[in-house]
């Protein structure tokens, strides 16, 4: 386990002490108080946890040097041997507050959930995927919009896109990327045979204005067109449709759900500025992280990262080897909290330990 050195732990609360004396100044500027009433918040859990291993360490000292009276020594002996349990957990939890922190953790998200290999199952298969997302979203308070869906014959979903948001949002879907695997029998097999497909999911942290700057006079295409149904009917006799091109970069966005073209463009715009935000985040990962991969894989949707077996009730993330035999209530959505929770632990175990051997 790291041991953070006393040097360190007094520079982190000396910092923090200096943002507040900074805070208190009346002539401060108002932009410059939102900067470092912002690096104040950041670094308070850290110091909390600095104090926490700080004031152990001091009493484990002074313990040890009432360990040469033979009065003292047992009780001492006693007290040292209950502060040696509890140092180790709070010197890892300060080693974790001081991790580099994803800046897009606190962030809505956006999940899109497109049907891969295997046909009309794997449409219901990501329809399945859905409603596990939704029904975990609601067991933690957030709110799920559905943006744009493309329903298939069977009464799946061919592609699925929806807004997340609520508190930590990304932070916990992240890690969900890339390919999913199916296994059971589907309603229309005869034979009782075992199928086999698939659906990606891709969770992307939503952008905001700020973020992603467009000039929309010269960086957009914006074509309006009659929405269609299935099979190419007409389900909206305006043209309410909207296709966004962002010229520089190429990428097409089409949103026709809506009846309102302003409300198709809003939505437009909204997972055409995610996808340029998620594109610039790619390249910094890629410049930062080039020489080594997470523990719980890079997040590429091309990556086979679960499989889901309904015949043995069991589900299996490859990324860490964790088999669950409780695949009806991850679906249900709540028990999913467990896979996610032993993702997060050894995305921080892999990087705890970057962090000892750096």
């Amino acid at each position: 386990m790291i041991s953070i050195p006393p040097e360190r732990i007094a520079q982190i609360e000396r910092r923090h002490a200096d943002l507040a004396a900074q805070m208190g100044n009346p002539d401060l500027a108002s932009d410059k108080f939102v900067q470092l009433s912002k690096d104040y918040a950041e670094l308070t859990p850290v110091v909390e946890a600095a104090k926490a291993v700080r004031l152990l360490r001091e009493e484990q000292a002074g313990l040890g040097e009432m360990l040469a009276d033979p009065e003292m020594r047992e009780m001492a002996e006693a007290e040292l041997a209950e502060i040696a349990e509890k140092l180790p957990d709070a010197e890892r939890k300060l080693a974790l507050s001081m991790l580099p922190r994803d800046s897009a953790d606190e962030r809505a998200a956006m999940l899109e959930i497109r049907a891969g290999t295997g046909g009309d199952e794997a449409a219901l298969f990501a329809a399945d995927l859905f409603r596990m997302y939704q029904r975990y979203a609601e067991s933690q308070g957030w709110r799920v919009e559905v943006i744009s869906a493309s329903s298939s014959d069977v009464g799946g979903f061919r592609e699925v896109v929806a807004s997340v948001t609520g508190t930590g949002v990304f932070a916990r879907l992240k890690f969900e990327s890339g390919v999913h695997r199916v296994q059971r029998v589907p309603a229309t097999e005869t034979q009782g045979r075992i199928h086999t497909s698939a659906a990606t999911v891709a969770v992307l942290p939503e952008a905001e204005e700020v973020d992603v700057q467009i000039d929309e006079a010269r960086d957009l295409r914006i074509d309006v067109f009659r929405s269609s149904g299935p099979g190419g009917q007409s389900v909206n006799t305006t043209d309410s449709a909207v296709r966004i091109t962002h010229i520089p970069s190429g990428l097409v966005v089409i949103q026709q759900d809506e009846k309102s073209q302003h409300k198709n463009k809003a939505k437009a715009l909204k997972v055409l500025r995610t996808r340029l935000y998620e594109a610039e985040r790619e390249k910094l990962h890629d410049a930062r992280a080039a020489d080594r991969k997470s523990m719980v894989g890079s997040g590429d949707r091309s990556e086979r990262i679960r499989t889901y077996n309904f015949p043995q009730g069991r589900i299996t993330d490859h990324r860490i080897g964790l088999t669950l035999h409780r695949l009806s209530e991850v679906m249900e959505g709540p028990a999913l909290d467990e896979l996610i929770s032993a993702l997060i632990a050894e995305d921080e175990a892999a990087r705890l330990a970057n962090l000892e051997a750096g």
